[in-house]
């Protein structure tokens, strides 16, 4: 995460990246993308793309890029984009 943080240039600003390797978070929220389409190519159960804006240890907001017909969010992300978390501020 410190590196990927690095190459996203974060470092000193507001935004924390977090792991999540035994997926405890993502079961805790209900996020487990385990869907038979995406799994048939990544094999194990991952995290659904999301946004979550966090303030003072409360969530605020929480965007979840998923559907029915797109469980993994991959054709429409635009809900956990950047551009969105800015309106959710």
């Amino acid at each position: 995460m410190n590196a990927w943080g690095k190459d996203q240039g974060i470092d000193g600003s507001i935004i924390t990246f977090l792991g999540d390797p035994r997926s405890e978070l993502t079961t805790e929220l209900g996020l487990t993308l385990d869907h038979p389409g995406p799994m048939s190519v990544l094999g194990n159960p991952r995290c659904k793309r999301f946004s979550m804006l966090i303030d003072d240890g409360v969530i605020k907001t929480m965007n979840v890029a998923a559907s029915e017909d797109d469980p993994a969010g991959d054709d429409n992300p635009t809900v956990s984009l950047v551009e969105k978390m800015l309106e959710d501020l």
